[in-house]
């Protein structure tokens, strides 16, 4: 199995298998994390906004049953 791959990896020029396998991998792999990133952004900000909105509510609804 070893010498099919250094077959493989001799007959293969070194730039297509930077440009054509390594490159567009990372590539994607970089825009997966800045979308999760933005995602994760706009998770934490509705978080934020409803812990807000839960601490108004809540403190009016103890006053009213008190």
């Amino acid at each position: 199995m070893s010498s099919v791959l250094a077959i493989f990896l001799q007959e293969l020029p070194g730039p297509v298998l930077v440009l054509g396998i390594f490159l567009p991998v990372t590539l994607l792999l970089l825009l997966l994390l800045a979308y999760f990133r933005i995602k994760l952004m706009a998770v934490e900000e509705e978080l934020a906004h409803t812990s807000d909105r839960q601490n108004k509510f809540g403190s009016s609804l103890r006053k009213r049953m008190r």
